[in-house]
């Protein structure tokens, strides 16, 4: 087998599985590689949170080198925020992108940290709550697929490493559609394949023997750090996924990868 007929990287028709129709059809939804029934997946991805919570800020930016914020902060630029803006933060977690574009809202603006889990909603706040400046940034326990807001309601609506984490994926990013005004602005920011032969294997070394290692030594959790790797690689390619966002209204779609395709951003709009 050469170099890069690595077998842990989904084919296209395997990554059709993760796909709102397969689910729907199996009624089985995977969550790195397990399977859950349709209605089950969402339990697992909450105990997988509660586990990594306390320590998920400081994992992200240990296994990544640090370099997770350089890519938050281009993906945030490419949205294009502007003073006043409403902006909705999908699966917003911690905060990070939401720090960020409220910055960019300033105190005129409303940023919503939208979240289905508690302990990670919590554990973001210490980062917000005591500075003044955030003070326009407001949080929601909240279902992804599901959004408990009315039609039309934010210029912005975002994601951030966790739509992959959905049951029915194509049902999240309609429901960023929908809350969006015409005009609104929609960005997504998620892992994926790296470009480069050497590189991915390189990439697939680390992925499933380091990032376990250091999840297993500093949070007592290793399986944690299998699954995100897994999820990964189940993910749609930046192709497929601008495919799925033109075919559910957005338009002026455009994506941009970085290091080496680690991490992609996708852009678009609601006309």
């Amino acid at each position: 087998m050469t170099l890069w007929q690595n077998p842990r990287w989904f084919n296209a028709n395997k990554r059709r599985e993760q796909v709102d129709e397969f689910v729907q059809e199996t009624r089985q939804a995977r969550f790195g590689s397990r399977t859950y029934g349709e209605s089950e997946k969402y339990k697992a991805v909450m105990r997988h949170f509660n586990r990594v919570a306390p320590k998920y800020d400081f994992m992200n930016s240990l296994l990544s080198l640090g370099i997770q914020h350089v890519w938050k902060r281009a993906a945030i630029r490419m949205a294009n925020i502007g003073n006043g803006d409403r902006v909705l933060d999908v699966c917003g977690g911690t905060g990070d992108l939401s720090i960020l574009a409220a910055r960019q809202t300033g105190p005129e603006g409303q940023v919503v940290i939208y979240d289905i889990n508690h302990a990670m909603i919590t554990a973001g706040r210490h980062k917000i709550d005591p500075y003044p400046d955030l003070r326009h940034i407001h949080y929601v326990q909240g279902d992804a697929e599901q959004i408990a807001f009315p039609d039309q309601t934010f210029d912005v609506a975002m994601v951030g490493f966790g739509i992959r984490n959905l049951t029915h994926l194509k049902r999240g990013f309609g429901e960023m559609y929908r809350v969006l005004k015409p005009g609104g602005r929609f960005l997504c920011l998620e892992f994926s394949r790296p470009t480069n032969r050497l590189f991915r294997t390189l990439y697939d070394f680390y992925s499933f023997n380091i990032m376990p290692f250091l999840g297993q030594l500093i949070t007592g959790s290793a399986q944690s750090y299998a699954c995100l790797p897994e999820t990964i690689r189940m993910f749609p390619l930046p192709q497929e996924l601008s495919g799925m966002l033109a075919s559910l209204g957005f338009e002026n779609i455009r994506y941009r990868r970085m290091t080496n395709s680690i991490a992609v951003a996708h852009v678009g709009i609601r006309m």
